[in-house]
């Protein structure tokens, strides 16, 4: 009698998704209640903090013990050789499409054109500046050398995703190169990996208090008349992301045997809440179990989504353009063919040579259109939205390193498709 009853409460019970959607819709009505309010808000950003601090504590140990544990699964350095060009020639390539079409979303809807540039808010942007010519100043070499740890603790505490990423690579062949001896580290990493999932599930439980603050903090600062202004903007980047995910990756996904829309179906719960955040971090641990599940070796998805995260953000290209292009119409610069090859190049760069530093996204911007005649300060005019469309390119993001996971498996013929098969069955 009383399993039956346990069971038909478990049947009653909400979905998490349905639980993130409940607490976005109720931070909503807060933000609006407590429209300037810095008390509320300070309060709703507290919360929301803490939830996202939640989600980084978990996810180095995830990077550590999966990609250490996937690599030395794979013990073979040609192969592993072989997924590391794959992957970084796909990301290029991705993010250059995403780009392209920014430009193309740019030109054909002119999202600055109708736009009076003397009655928009201006946000200060003082902070982006200071760190624009900070990451600026640093050579090509600099950059490279900063993927080499020299204190893999230092490399933790200071949450630098590439060196921990080299430093577990290492360690992962180390550990399959000693051959028996290293079936214990082996057997003790898979032991964390499973804990750290176990705690992923404790901590998502707070999802819908933790998206709740976020956007109900978001809206109490702007406010839903921030849109006026700049709506269309918004509109065109939102659109040209949803053109991106569904045709772009969806052409992708059918050239290897895989519909777009399973995997909206798997990743509906890490969608929300990548939008609702807007943090791609949130997601990380659960999108490297569900992908497993999917049917990805664990190798190929513990080194590919970390990895995405700092060289693969198709949604923060797409908005790069569109917001380039979108200040160039507003101060009525016409720039020309060759004007947006050199906009286009020069987005490929700064966008791989800036990942990783606070507000890339904006300080890539505001690197990029000094070269097309723009004043840097021009951007203090959709600095007060950033974080709206900040929310569609998180999941474009996670989307997409979502998909690289899985064609870079497929491409090694390391995906499971009878694990596959049986997981789409039971989320049904």
């Amino acid at each position: 009698m009383s399993s039956v009853s346990q069971t038909s409460k478990q049947k009653h019970r909400l979905s998490l998704g349905w639980q993130i959607v409940i607490g976005l819709i109720v931070g909503i009505i807060l933000g609006v209640i407590f429209y300037k309010n810095k008390m509320a808000i300070t309060a709703m950003q507290n919360i929301g903090t803490m939830f996202i601090g939640l989600i980084q504590m978990i996810v180095l140990p995830i990077v550590i013990s999966s990609l250490t544990v996937g690599i030395a699964k794979m013990g073979d350095m040609r192969k592993l050789g072989r997924v590391g060009l794959k992957t970084l020639i796909y990301f290029e390539i991705l993010s250059t499409i995403a780009i392209v079409l920014g430009m193309i979303a740019g030109n054909v809807f002119e999202p600055g054109a109708h736009v009076n540039i003397h009655n928009l808010q201006a946000t200060n942007i003082s902070s982006y500046l200071s760190t624009a010519k900070s990451a600026g100043t640093g050579s090509l070499w600099e950059t490279v050398m900063d993927i080499v740890p020299t204190n893999i603790f230092s490399s933790l505490s200071e949450n630098k995703m590439l060196q921990v990423i080299l430093f577990s690579v290492f360690f992962g062949l180390g550990t399959a190169a000693i051959g028996p001896k290293g079936q214990v580290i082996i057997d003790l990493l898979d032991a964390i990996a499973e804990v750290m999932f176990k705690v992923t599930n404790w901590v998502m439980r707070l999802a819908p208090i933790g998206v709740g603050a976020l956007i109900g903090a978001t809206v109490a600062q702007m406010g839903l008349g921030s849109l006026k202004s700049l709506g269309y903007f918004i509109f065109v980047a939102y659109l040209t992301m949803i053109i991106f995910i569904v045709v772009i990756l969806g052409i992708v996904l059918k050239i290897y045997h895989t519909n777009i829309f399973d995997l909206f179906r798997v990743l509906r719960e890490e969608i929300i809440l990548a939008f609702t955040t807007a943090s791609s971090e949130a997601t990380l641990p659960r999108i490297v179990s569900k992908m497993e599940k999917f049917g990805v070796s664990q190798g190929v998805v513990s080194f590919v989504v970390p990895t995405g995260y700092t060289f693969n953000l198709d949604g923060s290209a797409i908005y790069q353009a569109i917001g380039a292009l979108f200040m160039a119409q507003a101060y009525n610069i016409h720039l020309s063919l060759a004007q947006q090859i050199t906009l286009l190049v020069v987005l490929m760069i700064t966008s791989k040579g800036m990942a990783g530093v606070p507000g890339a996204s904006f300080v890539v911007l505001l690197a990029t259109v000094a070269t097309i005649g723009v004043p840097a300060q021009g951007l203090a005019f959709i600095a007060g939205v950033d974080r709206l469309v900040d929310m569609g390119r998180t999941v474009v993001n996670v989307v997409g390193n979502s998909t690289a996971s899985i064609v870079i498996a497929k491409s090694e013929h390391d995906f499971d498709d009878s694990k596959n098969t049986a997981y789409l069955k039971s989320i049904k």
